[in-house]
């Protein structure tokens, strides 16, 4: 099977991608956890992003931009 780079340039995109639009799911409910398992849940955040866009999945929020919303969300 071949692996297909998802990283677009000009936000070029395979016709067969499924974007996903949202809603994030929200991580400041978890801002009262000790700050290592909040770095935990920011880690698991990362790879199951990871994990979506590995499986063709395309975000509409870009890296950027989750990177600062789920460090904001957790105060990290």
């Amino acid at each position: 099977m071949t692996q297909t780079n998802l990283t677009h340039p000009a936000g070029l995109r395979p016709a067969t991608a499924v974007t996903i639009a949202g809603p994030w799911p929200s991580y400041a409910q978890f801002r009262h956890l000790p700050e290592q398992k909040r770095w935990a849940l920011y880690r698991s955040a990362k790879a199951y992003r990871g994990a979506l866009e590995d499986a063709g999945f395309v975000m509409s929020e870009s890296y950027d931009a989750f990177i600062k919303r789920v460090t904001d969300e957790l105060e990290i």
